[in-house]
């Protein structure tokens, strides 16, 4: 079945993109990578009257790292570079993992990570192991910049915080404390062909075997990427022992509210959330271990 007939815009400045985008109003959508949004179009659940590539913008692809500010992921960087590169595998290989477990190497060759985040699939890949390292989101529109906490960006499946004629311009990634560590499992039926069925990542931060700081951040379990609070209180200032891991993990599973579609029943989200919810804290634990 063709796709319905669009104007395809290309502009070459943010600013020229954010312009393009209120004039467009609701038939217009910011395509980076495209390969979600063409998924859409191509199946008639979307009929944009105009896309607007990010790809012309110089340094929207940039990936940059530096100790004191960390890590920068630009609005049209592949997943493949975020999966391949070497400061990313070197202080964030967590990231890097969530990278490489999103769909296939043709997806990763095209698609982006913040264009997986701005789908707001409650299944995205990279959306929990960003929430666990505390990342945020920079935002351009017409009224300006502003910065959010991504646990706040994501308002229910496919919807975002976004305001009308805003773009994400890229992601920030906090550097981590010392002796933190980091975990992200995912489940689904095809492998890397489908879509999670359920996506875990976990942050872990000790002081010997004392956890000190946690986050635990389940993915395809709710209408969007759950932080599993009450869990994660359970470890703050604990001594992380596999009996606690095990109790925390139980309390992480009791806190989704997954449904049943055609990757899982609900009844095997819950119970293989406890599982995956155990191997990424004790995984976590292991790393934050080795980390000075």
């Amino acid at each position: 079945m063709p796709a319905p007939h669009f104007d395809y815009l290309a502009p070459t400045t943010v600013d020229e993109a954010v312009a393009a985008l209120v004039k467009g109003g609701k038939d217009a959508r910011v395509m980076a990578g495209g390969t979600d949004l063409m998924v859409k179009i191509r199946h008639r659940a979307l009929f944009p009257k105009q896309l607007i590539s990010l790809k012309r913008i110089d340094g929207l692809d940039a990936i940059t790292f530096d100790e004191k500010s960390g890590l920068t992921i630009g609005a049209t960087a592949l997943l493949a570079d975020v999966a391949s590169h070497p400061m990313i595998r070197k202080h964030y290989p967590t990231v890097a993992e969530a990278a490489e477990s999103t769909a296939n190497v043709q997806v990763r060759n095209m698609g982006t990570v913040v264009g997986n985040l701005c789908n707001a699939s409650p299944s995205a890949d990279n959306a929990p192991t960003l929430i666990a390292l505390n990342a945020a989101v920079n935002i351009t529109g017409p009224n300006g910049t502003r910065s959010m906490p991504l646990d706040e960006f994501f308002r229910g499946p496919g919807i975002t915080a976004l305001e009308t004629g805003e773009i994400v311009t890229s992601i920030v990634v906090p550097t981590p404390p010392a002796h933190t560590g980091t975990a992200y499992i995912s489940i689904s039926q095809r492998g890397q062909l489908d879509c999670s069925a359920i996506g875990l990542g976990a942050r872990v931060t000790m002081d010997g075997n004392r956890c000190t700081d946690v986050r635990i951040v389940v993915g395809a379990c709710a209408p969007i990427p759950l932080r599993t609070k009450a869990a994660e209180k359970m470890l703050v200032g604990q001594e992380l022992t596999d009996d606690l891991i095990r109790k925390a993990a139980q309390k992480a599973s009791d806190e989704t509210s997954p449904i049943t579609d055609v990757r899982a029943s609900a009844e095997y989200r819950q119970k293989v959330t406890t599982v995956i919810a155990i191997r990424a804290l004790i995984d976590a634990r292991k790393m934050a271990k080795r980390k000075k």
